[in-house]
C-alpha cells in the first residue's frame, strides 16, 4: 500500500464522496480535482510493501528522509519502527513515515505511538476503500448523471487500467489477492491471541490494538468484497479471474462474514460469465457450467449448501441462453429435453443440499440484526428447522455496513428477477410438488391421532418467498418494481403465488407483500391489490384461499370462533378440500403463523396507507376493533396477542379524536374484564368458557415474555400521543376525561403503571437476550418521552398571569382537570422511584465500542437517545411537577391512587449525583458519530454542568476539598482529557463540514459544544468549572492552573481550538454575511470574552491569545459594513429585513464587533499596566489603520475610527401595530422573557400559543362559524406574528448597536488616555473622532437620547485630553480647523441641553462639555474676540428656553448633575463679564434664580445636620459651586445688585454660619467637618466681599457690612485666634486658616470697620462724659 500520507485528507475526501452519493454536493469540480490528486494512491492500495532487509538498514542506520527532508532518529524511534513494521509486516520506511505522522498525536494521548500507528495505518486504508468503492459504484450506476457517470468511469479506468499499474495481475486479481492476505492477516492475530491467551502473556493494550485490527481488517475485506463485485461489473474480466475465485469459494470452510463479503463478488461474475448479457459467448458459460453444476460427491466444495446456492445462482442466469436458443446456432444443436432435464435435476439436487435454506439464511443474516421481528424470526426459524443442511453463521461483533447490505440486495434481486424469468417451468414443478407432499401429509395425518407429529414435507417454495421478502425488505424503490406494471414478471409471480394459497405458503406471502408494502405508494398499491384479489373470487375466494381483504378478515373470524367453541391443541390437525365448499374445518397447525403475517400485513398497510387504513376503519361488516380485542381475549400465543396490539396501534397512526377514545374506551373494557361485543363474530362466547379477566390478571398476563409487554406498550405510546391538530397546543387529554370512570378514578394510571412499574422497572431486569433488552426499555422510553414532551406547562403561566380565560379556551373541560388527569403527573412520581432511575441510568449507560458499531437507527442507540431525552425533559418539569402538580394531585380526593415507592429525593440531582458516571458517558458520547445522541448528550451535560446542586462545593466543614462534583468524577482516570479531546475533534474547523451547512452533524455539534460550555463558565463566573476542565485548564479548588505537560501548553487543547474558530470561521461568502456561520463565530468569541473578563482566567487567556497575535490578526480580518451590505442576502433596506434571519445575521455582526472592540481595550488596560511600550506601539497602530509584521513591513487595516461604520447602519423602523378584531383584549407582554444583554423580548411560542388558545375560545363560544371569519382570524393571528417578530428583531438591533456603540466608545477613552501619543498625533486624532461622531451626536441628542449619551460622554473625556494650547488652538489652518470643530460640539451640545427629549444624564455630560470648551477657550491667549462673540450669540440663540433648562437643574437636581449645571452657569457668567453683556444676569433676574440662591445659604447648615455621612462630601462641593457662582455673579456691578437686594446678609445671618462656634463648627457626622465649616465660611465671605467691592461706592452696602462684621465679631475674633495658635498649638483637621483671615481683614477694611469702630468708641465716650 501507499505511504501514510495525511489521514485527514483521505477522510475529507471520503466525507466529500459520501456527500456527494447523497446529493448534498452538487458541485463535482472541487471533489475531480481532489480525487484525480489521488489517482496514485488508489493505484498503489492493494500493494503494500512488504517489510525487507535493505529498509531496514536504512532505519537502522540512524537517518531517514521523510518527504525529502532528511532526519536524525534515536533509539526509541528505530525500535518503534521496527516493531510497526513487525507487527503490519510493512516495509520499514514506510513504517518510519507512518510512525513519524503519529508523534505527538493528539488524539491518542493514552496510546502508544506504535498503537497510534496501528490505528492510523488501518484508518487511512479503510477509507481509501470505501473511497475506491464509493468511486467504481458511481461508474456501474446507470442512474447517475451523464457527466458525473463519464467522469467516475473515466477515473475508474484510469485506476483499474493494468498499463499505469506498477504491480503485475488485473485489477480483479490484485482484489482478490488482498482480501486473501486479509484472511490470513485475520487468522494470524487469532492465533496470537489464542497463544498470547495461553501463555498468559496478554496484556490489556496489546489486546484492544489486536482487537481493533481485527474488526478493521474485517471491514476492509468487506469493502474489498463490494470492489472486487463492481470491478467485475464495469472491467475487463477474464475467465481465468472466475476459475480462481471459484478456487476459493470452493474452499471456504465456514459460513462466516468472509464467506458473506464475497457473495456480490460470486454473483456479479455468475452474471458476467452466466448470462447472454454478460458479453462472452455460450462456450465460456458452457464451460463454467459443467464446473459448477457437478453432483455434490464430485464437487470438492467445503460447504456443500453454498455450492448448492451457487448452483441455484448460476441456473437462474444460464438458464437465459435457452429461452431464446433460436438466435444462438450453437445451442440449437444441443439436445434441448435432455439438457432441460439436467438443469432441473441439477435445480432439486440443489435444494435437497440446502439452496434455499443458505439463501434465506443469508437474506436474512446480511440484514442488521439490531432490531428483533419476533413473528418474522419464527416464521423463518421453523422454515429453517434442519440443521443439517445450514448451520448458524458464525457472527463477528461487526454488523454489515449498509452500503454493502444495499449492496447485496441488489444483488440477490437480480437474482430473484433472472430466477422467475427463466426459471418458471421450475417453479411451477416446486408448488405442484409441495401441494401434492402437503396433501399426502395431511391424508395420513387425518387418519392419526391429534397427538401425534404431523408429517413434514419440503417448504422450498416458502423459503424462497421469504427470502425475497428480506431481499425486498426496506428498499422502497426495489420494491416499486411489483406494483408499477400489472404486467411485468414480478407482478405475475405474486399474484401466482398469492392464489391457492397452503397456510404454510399464506404465511410468506403475507410476508413479501408486507416487505413490498412500504411508503404511501406502495401500501397503497399492496391495498388494491388486496380489493381486486378479493373481487376477482367474490364469495369462493375462501376456497380459492387467495390473499385478499376478505380472506384476512374470514380467517381471523373463523380463528376466533374455532378458540371460543374449545380449547384448541397446539398440533391440532387440519383438512381443507381442494375444491368446492368447507367440509368439516379444522385450525390447521401454522394457523397461528398465519394470522400472525396478516395482522402484521394489516399493520403495514395501515400504517403507511391512509386509504387502507380508513378503509379497513370503517369496514361495514368486519369490525375491526373488537374484532382485535376479541382475539387477544383468547388464549392464543403471546406473539399472536401482541400482533393484534400492534395492528391496534397502527389503527391509531395519524389518529383523530374519534378512532383514538374508540380504542381507549375499548381496551378500558378489554382490561376490565367488560366483554367487548362484536357483530362480525359469528358465534356468542361460550358460557361455559373462563371467567372474566380481572385488571391486575390481564396486567400479570400481558407482561410475560417480550412480545407482548413490548406490543402492549407501543400500543399504549399510541394511544398516549396527541390527536393530530393545526396548532401544537397539547392542551387535550389524549384520552376520554371519563375513562375508566365506571369501575376506577378516572385517567390512566393503570397504564402509566404497567409501562413504568411492572415493564420499566421490573421486566426490564428480568430479560437476558441484550437485543431484547434494549428493545424493551427504548419503547417503554417512548412512553415516558411522550408523556413527558406532551404536557404544555406554559398553560399553567397563562392562567396565573394572561388574562385569557384558560379553561374555557382549552379543549380540556378545565385547567385542574387536565393537571389532575395527564399522564406527567404519574410518570414524573415514576421518575423518582429508585427502581425506574435505576433502569434509566442502566440504559444511559452503554459501551462505546458497540456504540460506535451501531447504526443510529438501532435501539441501542435511539434507546440511549431517548433516555438522555427524558433526562433533559425531568430538569426542564420537576419544578412543575414539584411545585404544581403534586400538589394538585395529592389534593384531588377523587383521584386517590396508589402512591409509588420513592426514594428520598428532593429533586432528580440526588439521583445524578448518585450516579455521576453518567457526566463521564455524555462526554463521550459526544463523538459517538451519531447526531441526535451527541446533540442530547451535550444538552444534559449542560444541564447538569450548570445546576447549582451538583457543581456547589462537595465540601464537608473541615474538608479541604472543595472541588465541583462533576469536575471531581471527570478528573478520576484520566477521562477529562479523553472527553475533553472528543470535544476538540468535533470543534476542529472542517471547511468541507462548512460545504454542507447548518444541517450537518458537525454545525449542530459545534453549537451544542459552544452553548454548554458558555453556560458552564456563566453558572459559575469566578469559579472553576467543568468548562475550565475541559477547555484544557487544571481545576485546583478556587483557582485554575496550567499543567505543563498538558494538552494546553502544547496547544492541542480544546482552547486554542476555539481560538482557531474564532480566527479562522468564515462569517459569509462573495460579501454575503451569513447568520448560521456567524452563530458558531460568536459563540466562541463571547466565550473567550468570558475568560478574558474573568480574574480566574484572564491572565492565561490574555497570555495565549498574545502570543499568537489574535488582536493583529483580528482587525485585519476585521469586515466592513455599509448601506449596500448584504445579511442573508438582503440588505438592511429590504422591507422584509426585519421578519427574516437578516435581522438576527445583522445581530450577530454587532455583537462580534462590539466583542472584539472590547477585547482591545482590555489589552490596552493589561499592556498600560505591565508597561510594554512595544507592544503598545504596534496596537496603536494597527488601531490607526496599518499592521506591522515580523519582517518590518507592513499590513492595511480598518482604523478603529472605519470601525464605527455600524453606526451608519440605520436599524429599519417596526412594523405598524396590526388592527385587531379577534386578538385586541389578549394581554400578550405576559410572553416576555428577559434575554442577554437586558433584552426583553417576546417568546413567540408562547404567543402562537395564546393565539390557539383564544382562536379555540372564539371557536368555542360560536363565532367562528364562517369560513370568512376563520380565514380572517388566521390572517390576523399571521399580522400579529409578523409583527411580534418584527418587534423583536429591531428591540434586539437596537440594544445590540448599543452595545458595540459603548464597546467602541470605551475603546477610544482607552486609546486616548493610555496610548502613547505625540500631542501632535493625539490633537489629530481626538479633532479626527470628533468630526465622526458630532454628526451623530447632533441628530441622536434629539432622536435617541441613549446613543447620545454614550456618545457624549466619549466627547467629554475627548475634551478632557484635548491639549488647549497655542499649537493645537493657535492661528493657521490647524487652529481654525480645531476652532471650528470645538465649536461645533459646543453648538451641538447647547442644542441637546434644551431637547425636548434630553435626560438629566445627558443634559450632566453636555454640561461639563460645554463648561470644558468655555473654560479652555477663555484660557488660551490667542483665541479670537469673534469666536466669544459666537459663543455667546449661540447661547442667546439658543433661547430663554436654555438658560431656563439649566437654572432648573442647577436648582432641583440630584446628585452631580446641579453641581454640572452650576459649573457651567458660572462659565457663561465669565463669558458675559468678558464680553460685558449682562445677558447670562438678566436671565437669572428673570427667572428670580439668584434669589433662589442666597435663599439657599440659609438652610446648608440644616441641611448638613440632616444629610447621611456618605453624601457629605457630594453636598458640600455643591455648596461651593452654588457659593462660586454667587462670587462671579457678585462680580459684575448688575450680579452684586442683584445678590445683595435678594438679601444676602439676611440670608447668611438667618443661617446661623457665622454664629456657631468657631471650635465647635457644624455637625456633619466626621472629624473632618471643621475643615468643612471653614471653607463653607470662606466661601460665603467671599461672596460678601465680592459684593461689597463690586458696590464699594454704595454707603448702604458698607453700612450692611460693617452691620455683618459687628453681629459676627466673636467668630472673627475666634478666627484670629485660632490662626495665631492663642491658646496653644490646634490638633484638630481645621486646616489653614490664612485665607479665610485675610478675607476677615479685606472685609473690615473695605468697609473701614476699625475707624467706624474708634469713631463710634469717641461718640460713645463723649456722650458719657461730665459737662
Amino acid at each position: 500500500m501507499s505511504g501514510p500520507g495525511s489521514i485527514e485528507e483521505v477522510r475529507g475526501l471520503f466525507q466529500d464522496l459520501l456527500a456527494f452519493s447523497e446529493s448534498q454536493i452538487t458541485n463535482v469540480e472541487r471533489l475531480a480535482l481532489q480525487l484525480e490528486a489521488r489517482i496514485e494512491d488508489f493505484r498503489n492500495l492493494l500493494d503494500k510493501p512488504a517489510k525487507n532487509e535493505k529498509s531496514r538498514q536504512a532505519v537502522n542506520s540512524g537517518t531517514i528522509r521523510i518527504d525529502d527532508e532528511e532526519f536524525q532518529i534515536n533509539e526509541d524511534f528505530k525500535q518503534g519502527v521496527i516493531q510497526l513494521a513487525d507487527g503490519l509486516d510493512l516495509d520499514e520506511l514506510e513504517a518510519a513515515r507512518l510512525f513519524f505522522a503519529v508523534q505527538n498525536d493528539p488524539d491518542a494521548p493514552d496510546r502508544s505511538p506504535v498503537e497510534s500507528s496501528v490505528i492510523r495505518f488501518h484508518e487511512r486504508r479503510q477509507y481509501l476503500l470505501d473511497c475506491l468503492r464509493m468511486i467504481l459504484k458511481k461508474s456501474a450506476d446507470l442512474d447517475s448523471e451523464q457527466n458525473d457517470a463519464e467522469f467516475f468511469r473515466k477515473l475508474s479506468t484510469s485506476i483499474m487500467d493494468h498499463k499505469h499499474d506498477n504491480s503485475q495481475g488485473r485489477f480483479v486479481q490484485k482484489c482478490q489477492n488482498t482480501m486473501a492476505s486479509i484472511r490470513a492477516w485475520l487468522q494470524s492475530i487469532v492465533e496470537r491471541l489464542q497463544n498470547a491467551s495461553l501463555l498468559g502473556q496478554t496484556q490489556q493494550d496489546f489486546a484492544e490494538v489486536m482487537e481493533f485490527q481485527k474488526v478493521s481488517l474485517l471491514k476492509q475485506h468487506e469493502s474489498l468484497g463490494a470492489i472486487l463485485s463492481y470491478a467485475i461489473t464495469i472491467s475487463e474480466t477474464k475467465p481465468e479471474d472466475f476459475h480462481s475465485f471459484l478456487g476459493t469459494a470452493k474452499a471456504f470452510n465456514k459460513y462466516d462474514d468472509l464467506t458473506v463479503h464475497c457473495l456480490p463478488a460470486l454473483l456479479a461474475f455468475i452474471a458476467r460469465f452466466g448470462h447472454p448479457e454478460g458479453g462472452e459467448d455460450f462456450g465460456v458459460a458452457k464451460s463454467f457450467h459443467e464446473i459448477i453444476v457437478k453432483r455434490p460427491e464430485d464437487s470438492q466444495w467445503t460447504l456443500q449448501y453454498f455450492h448448492s446456492a451457487t448452483v441455484v445462482w448460476w441456473l437462474s442466469e444460464y438458464s437465459a441462453w435457452f429461452i431464446d436458443a433460436a438466435d444462438h446456432p450453437e445451442i440449437a444443436a444441443l439436445d434441448f429435453d435432455a439438457e432441460s432435464e439436467a438443469r432441473t435435476e441439477a435445480f432439486f439436487n440443489a435444494l435437497a443440499n440446502g439452496a434455499f435454506d443458505f439463501i434465506l439464511s443469508i437474506s436474512f443474516e446480511i440484514k442488521r440484526a439490531d432490531w428483533i421481528d419476533p413473528v418474522r424470526t419464527s416464521l423463518r426459524r421453523w422454515l429453517l428447522q434442519d440443521k443439517n443442511k445450514v448451520p448458524e453463521m458464525i457472527k463477528d461483533p461487526v454488523p454489515f455496513a449498509e452500503s454493502f447490505q444495499v449492496l447485496a440486495m441488489e444483488r440477490f434481486e437480480i437474482f430473484v428477477d433472472r430466477f422467475i424469468t427463466n426459471m418458471p417451468s421450475l417453479l411451477r414443478r416446486l408448488r405442484a410438488d409441495e401441494d401434492e407432499q402437503r396433501s399426502l401429509s395431511l391424508d395420513k395425518q387425518k387418519s392419526r391421532s391429534y397427538d401425534i407429529e404431523p408429517h413434514r414435507h419440503n417448504l422450498d417454495l416458502e423459503k424462497f418467498i421469504v427470502a425475497i421478502s428480506y431481499i425486498f425488505e426496506g428498499r422502497v424503490d426495489a420494491a416499486e418494481s411489483f406494483w408499477e406494471d400489472s404486467e411485468n414478471t414480478l407482478f405475475g409471480f405474486l399474484q401466482w403465488i398469492s392464489r391457492r394459497m397452503t397456510t404454510p405458503r399464506a404465511c410468506a406471502v403475507s410476508e413479501l407483500v408486507l416487505s413490498i408494502s412500504e411508503g404511501e405508494e406502495c401500501a397503497l398499491a399492496a391495498h388494491k391489490f388486496l380489493l381486486e384479489e378479493g373481487s376477482t373470487f367474490g364469495a369462493k375466494s375462501r376456497s380459492i384461499n387467495s390473499l385478499n381483504w376478505e380472506q384476512i378478515f374470514h380467517e381471523t373470524q373463523y380463528f376466533i370462533s374455532k378458540i371460543r367453541d374449545g380449547p384448541i391443541p397446539n398440533q391440532l390437525p387440519v383438512q381443507r378440500k381442494a375444491r368446492g365448499h368447507v367440509e368439516e374445518e379444522s385450525l390447521e397447525p401454522e394457523t397461528d403463523k398465519m394470522l400472525e403475517s396478516y395482522l402484521r400485513l394489516v399493520s403495514r398497510l395501515c400504517q403507511h396507507s391512509p386509504d387502507a387504513r380508513v378503509w379497513v376503519l370503517n369496514h361495514p361488516t368486519y369490525r375491526i376493533i373488537e374484532l382485535l380485542f376479541s382475539l387477544a381475549g383468547t388464549s392464543i400465543p403471546g406473539a399472536l396477542r401482541a400482533c393484534a396490539f400492534e395492528t391496534l396501534a397502527a389503527l391509531l397512526t395519524h389518529k383523530t379524536k374519534e378512532i383514538g377514545d374508540m380504542i381507549w374506551v375499548a381496551l378500558d373494557q378489554w382490561i376490565s374484564g367488560t366483554p367487548v361485543q362484536s357483530t362480525a363474530i359469528t358465534k356468542t362466547p361460550n358460557t361455559a368458557g373462563p371467567p372474566l379477566w380481572k385488571a391486575e390478571a390481564v396486567f400479570e398476563s400481558l407482561a410475560i415474555g417480550f412480545e407482548q409487554p413490548t406490543a402492549f406498550v407501543v400500543l399504549l405510546q399510541a394511544l398516549i400521543a396527541p390527536y393530530r391538530a393545526e396548532d401544537d397546543l397539547n392542551d387535550a387529554l389524549p384520552f376520554p376525561e371519563n375513562l375508566g370512570t365506571s369501575h376506577r378514578s378516572s385517567g390512566v394510571t393503570p397504564y402509566v403503571d404497567f409501562a413504568l412499574g411492572q415493564i420499566f422497572a421490573n421486566k426490564t431486569a428480568e430479560i437476558q437476550n441484550p437485543v431484547q433488552l434494549r428493545i424493551l426499555r427504548l419503547t417503554c422510553l417512548e412512553f415516558i418521552l411522550t408523556c413527558l414532551s406532551t404536557f404544555n406547562e406554559d398553560l399553567v403561566i397563562f392562567a396565573n398571569r394572561s388574562n385569557i380565560a384558560v379553561d374555557s379556551a382549552m379543549r380540556t373541560t378545565s385547567l385542574l382537570t387536565y393537571a389532575r388527569l395527564h399522564p406527567l403527573g404519574r410518570v414524573m412520581e415514576w421518575l423518582f422511584n429508585d427502581r425506574v432511575q435505576d433502569a434509566l441510568f442502566a440504559t444511559a449507560h452503554q459501551d462505546q465500542a458497540e456504540i460506535s458499531n451501531a447504526s443510529t437507527d438501532s435501539p441501542l442507540v435511539m434507546g440511549l437517545v431517548r433516555s438522555i431525552e427524558v433526562m433533559n425533559l425531568i430538569f426542564k418539569l420537576q419544578a412543575t411537577y414539584l411545585d404544581i402538580l403534586r400538589p394538585i394531585i395529592k389534593a384531588d380526593p377523587s383521584g386517590r391512587q396508589n402512591p409509588v415507592a420513592n426514594a428520598t429525593l428532593a429533586s432528580f440531582e440526588d439521583a445524578i449525583l448518585n450516579n455521576l458516571q453518567l457526566a463521564v458517558d455524555l462526554g463521550h458520547y459526544c463523538g459517538s458519530g451519531h447526531q441526535d445522541l451527541a446533540l442530547a448528550s451535550i444538552a444534559l451535560l449542560e444541564k447538569i454542568s450548570t445546576s447549582r446542586k451538583l457543581i456547589a462545593s462537595s465540601a464537608l466543614r473541615g474538608s479541604r476539598d472543595d472541588r465541583n462534583k462533576i469536575i471531581g468524577v471527570l478528573n478520576m482516570n484520566g477521562e477529562s482529557d479523553r472527553i475533553a479531546q472528543v470535544l476538540n475533534n468535533s470543534m476542529q474547523l472542517d471547511f468541507r463540514e462548512i460545504g454542507y451547512g447548518p444541517s450537518s452533524l458537525g454545525y449542530a455539534l459545534k453549537r451544542g459544544i459552544l452553548q454548554f460550555l458558555n453556560k458552564a463558565i456563566s453558572a459559575l463566573p469566578n469559579r472553576p468549572t467543568v468548562a475550565h476542565l475541559l477547555l484544557g485548564f487544571e481545576c485546583k479548588g478556587h483557582s485554575i492552573e496550567i499543567d505543563s505537560g498538558g494538552l494546553f501548553a502544547r496547544n492541542l487543547s480544546l482552547f486554542h481550538t476555539i481560538v482557531q474558530l474564532v480566527a479562522d470561521y468564515p462569517d459569509g461568502e462573495d460579501g454575503n454575511f451569513i447568520s448560521w456561520m456567524l452563530d458558531i463565530k460568536q459563540a466562541a468569541f463571547e466565550l473567550l470574552q468570558k475568560l478574558w473578563k474573568s480574574p480566574l482566567s484572564s491572565i492565561y487567556t490574555m497570555t495565549e491569545l498574545r502570543t499568537i497575535d489574535f488582536l493583529f490578526d483580528r482587525i485585519i480580518k476585521q469586515p466592513l459594513m455599509k448601506s449596500a451590505t448584504l445579511f442573508d442576502g438582503r440588505m438592511i433596506s429590504d422591507p422584509e429585513f426585519l421578519l427574516t434571519s437578516s435581522a438576527h445575521c445583522f445581530g450577530l455582526i454587532l455583537r462580534q464587533r462590539a466583542t472584539f472592540l472590547d477585547y482591545v481595550a482590555t489589552e490596552i488596560r493589561v499592556e498600560s499596566v505591565e508597561r510594554s511600550p512595544t507592544l503598545m506601539k504596534r496596537i496603536l497602530l494597527s488601531l490607526l489603520g496599518e499592521t506591522s509584521t515580523s519582517d518590518g513591513g507592513t499590513i492595511p487595516n480598518p482604523s478603529v475610527l472605519d470601525l464605527f461604520d455600524f453606526m451608519e447602519m440605520e436599524i429599519p423602523d417596526a412594523l405598524l401595530p396590526p388592527a385587531l378584531q379577534f386578538f385586541g383584549e389578549i394581554d400578550f407582554t405576559v410572553c416576555i422573557e428577559p434575554q442577554q444583554a437586558g433584552l426583553r423580548l417576546y417568546n413567540m411560542t408562547c404567543v402562537e400559543e395564546l393565539v390557539a388558545l383564544r382562536s379555540n375560545e372564539l371557536q368555542k363560544a360560536g363565532l367562528l362559524g364562517t369560513s370568512e371569519k376563520e380565514m380572517a382570524i388566521r390572517a390576523e393571528a399571521s399580522h400579529l406574528l409578523a409583527y411580534l417578530i418584527a418587534d423583536n428583531q429591531q428591540r434586539s438591533l437596537i440594544v445590540f448597536r448599543l452595545q458595540t456603540l459603548k464597546s467602541w466608545l470605551h475603546l477610544l477613552a482607552i486609546v486616548v488616555e493610555n496610548c502613547d501619543f505625540d500631542l501632535e498625533m493625539k490633537t489629530a486624532f481626538i479633532l479626527h473622532t470628533l468630526q465622526l461622531i458630532l454628526p451623530k451626536l447632533e441628530r441622536y441628542s434629539v432622536e435617541n437620547v441613549t446613543e447620545a449619551l454614550e456618545l457624549a460622554h466619549l466627547c467629554k473625556t475627548l475634551l478632557f485630553n484635548l491639549n488647549f494650547g497655542e499649537s493645537t488652538l493657535g492661528k493657521g489652518r490647524a487652529g481654525d480647523m480645531a476652532n471650528d470643530r470645538l465649536f461645533q460640539l459646543f453648538r451641538i451640545s447647547l442644542r441637546g441641553i434644551h431637547s425636548p427629549v434630553s435626560t438629566l444624564e445627558l443634559r450632566e455630560v453636555l454640561y461639563s462639555l460645554c463648561y470644558r470648551y468655555l473654560t479652555s477657550m477663555s484660557d488660551v491667549a490667542s483665541t479670537s474676540p469673534i469666536l466669544r462673540r459666537h459663543s455667546i450669540q449661540t447661547i442667546k440663540a439658543s433661547g430663554e428656553h436654555l438658560i431656563d433648562v439649566v437654572c432648573d437643574d442647577a436648582d432641583s437636581a440630584d446628585g452631580s448633575s446641579r453641581v454640572s449645571a452650576l459649573l457651567l452657569l458660572e462659565a457663561l457668567v465669565s463669558l458675559g463679564q468678558v464680553e460685558k453683556s449682562d445677558y447670562i444676569i438678566e436671565s437669572f433676574t428673570r427667572l428670580n434664580f439668584i434669589s433662589l440662591m442666597v435663599e439657599d445659604i440659609k438652610h446648608m447648615p440644616s441641611e448638613l445636620g440632616e444629610t447621611n455621612a456618605q453624601q457629605i462630601p457630594l453636598l458640600l462641593f455643591y455648596y461651593s459651586t452654588k457659593l462660586a457662582l454667587l462670587q462671579r455673579i457678585a462680580q459684575t456691578r448688575t450680579g452684586s445688585s442683584c445678590i445683595l437686594n435678594a438679601g444676602l446678609f439676611q440670608a447668611v445671618r438667618e443661617s446661623g454660619l457665622f454664629a456657631v462656634d468657631p471650635d465647635l463648627g457644624i455637625n456633619m457626622g466626621d472629624y473632618g467637618a471643621l475643615k468643612n465649616y471653614y471653607d463653607l465660611l470662606l466661601a460665603v465671605l467671599r461672596i460678601i466681599n465680592t459684593a461689597v467691592l463690586s458696590r464699594a461706592q454704595h454707603q448702604q452696602t458698607i453700612e450692611q457690612a460693617r452691620k455683618f462684621i459687628l453681629q459676627n465679631r466673636h467668630s472673627m475674633v475666634a478666627v484670629f485666634k485660632r490662626h495665631a495658635n492663642i491658646g496653644g498649638v490646634r490638633k484638630d483637621k481645621s486646616g489653614d486658616l490664612e485665607e479665610l483671615v485675610e478675607n476677615y481683614v479685606l472685609l473690615i477694611s473695605m468697609t473701614g470697620f476699625l475707624e467706624f469702630e474708634d469713631q463710634a468708641t469717641l461718640q460713645r465716650s463723649v456722650s458719657q462724659a461730665f459737662t
